[in-house]
């Protein structure tokens, strides 16, 4: 594959909503994950693991963390001449200027960088699943049928199936009909939001789609139907290995937890395909003298004074004397006071636990004030926010990003409360 024979556009501006405070002040895609990593960087990984050497990211919500992340691509070898990573976000063109509209009008708009570049392939990505994928091997497929447009799929359980885009193919593999979220799905092959066209047809039906004041402007929806209606070439490419959306705060703890098995489904120490990402100027993590770490992550510049049970901790994490953590993911440069108790939480970064903290313990009520998202068990403390000495933190808890001392009704947050910046505790 010449370097500009396929180029990849990579949809970063998902506000990621059903991570609550994880997304309240970045995009999806900048979320962490794994210990060192955030979502995107195993998208870029994958590009210049191909051999895909020009990327657009393209942006919107909250884009500063992102944008800052990615830089000018070095740790992804994407720091070049000639191709590289571009970030595209929503701009001002002549008089007007507008938000990206959808998936397929966020393409659209940025026509003119890919004609600039003219590819004979574009690959479409999402930034904010956590998978390795060879695209190169999807081209050879795509070409070998002489396809329009190639979609991967994946084999899911018929409940999921409702929730996602599902193709049912013929024998060989055709795509011969396609339904967003169906109620009743013909077929469990999911769409994993990662498509292959010929760079002319998208072409050509984007501008088509972006002049319908009636469409939703997105691949899913309209793009990809309107191609099928067409009789165009379409291809399903199954995919096997491990893939998972970790757009829940539920699915999001799972994946985590699922890195620290004693042979991890998802291998993010394969030295054939290797995950990159900035890496902190941070000495080696120490491990006090009574210090305990088991079956955990622990990153660069971590100093382990407690115990640590089950858990991912990411860069310059600092854990206090008497103190247990278990089944939990703390971001980075947290600070953990002594003798307080965590389980199954998140700890957003910079937020500081003082001493004598319970945290995720008592019963197990969902959210009351957002029971679509805090439901699972599992107690979220935002960013740069402070849980007092003492405090005691029911299970579905959530504080909110920034919350100090003040903001706090009571010391005691049973379960399935929550506590917001201002002093509104619900």
């Amino acid at each position: 594959m010449s370097n500009t024979e396929m180029i990849a556009l990579l949809l970063a501006g998902g506000q990621g909503s059903r991570l609550g405070v994880l997304t309240k002040n970045i995009a999806k895609p900048a979320v962490s994950y794994g210990g060192k990593y955030r979502i995107i960087d195993f998208s870029l990984s994958n590009c210049i693991n191909s051999g895909i050497e020009t990327v657009g990211v393209l942006t919107q919500y909250q884009p500063l963390e992102l944008n800052a992340h990615i830089g000018i691509g070095k740790p992804w070898d994407l720091d070049r001449m000639n191709g590289g990573v571009t970030i595209l976000s929503p701009y001002m063109k002549e008089e007007v200027g507008e938000w990206y509209k959808g998936t397929a009008n966020a393409v659209y708009q940025n026509i003119h960088f890919v004609d600039k570049i003219s590819p004979e392939y574009v690959v479409i990505l999402s930034g904010d699943h956590i998978y390795k994928m060879d695209y190169s091997l999807m081209l050879k497929e795509h070409k070998k049928n002489k396809a329009d447009a190639t979609i991967s799929v994946i084999n899911v359980s018929y409940d999921e199936a409702s929730r996602l885009g599902i193709m049912k193919t013929d024998a060989d593999g055709r795509i011969v009909e396609f339904e967003e979220k169906p109620k009743v799905p013909k077929s469990t092959l999911a769409s994993m939001g990662i498509y292959i066209f010929n760079w002319e047809v998208l072409r050509e039906y984007l501008v088509k789609d972006n002049e319908d004041p009636n469409s939703d402007n997105d691949f899913g929806k309209n793009i990809i139907p309107s191609m099928l209606n067409d009789g165009k070439r379409m291809w399903a490419y199954q995919f096997e290995g491990y893939w998972r959306d970790v757009g829940t705060i539920e699915a999001y703890w799972k994946s985590n937890m699922e890195l620290i098995q004693r042979v991890p489904i998802f291998n993010l120490f394969d030295p054939t395909w290797k995950i990159y990402t900035p890496n902190p100027i941070k000495p080696a993590h120490y491990i006090g003298p009574k210090g305990v770490v088991k079956t955990s992550i622990v990153s660069e510049g971590c100093m382990i004074y407690g115990t640590v049970r089950n858990s991912v901790i990411f860069p310059g994490v600092f854990i206090d004397e008497d103190t247990v953590i278990e089944d939990s993911i703390v971001m980075t440069n947290c600070k953990i006071g002594a003798n307080s108790f965590i389980n199954k939480s998140i700890l957003g970064e910079n937020a500081i636990i003082g001493d004598g903290v319970k945290i995720g313990v008592g019963e197990d009520v969902e959210n009351e004030a957002k029971p679509a998202i805090y439901y699972c068990g599992i107690t979220v403390v935002g960013e740069s926010s402070y849980v007092p000495d003492n405090a005691e933190l029911g299970k579905n808890v959530v504080i909110d990003n920034f919350v100090t001392t003040d903001d706090y009704c009571s010391l005691n947050v049973p379960s399935g409360k929550s506590v917001f910046k201002g002093g509104v505790c619900d």
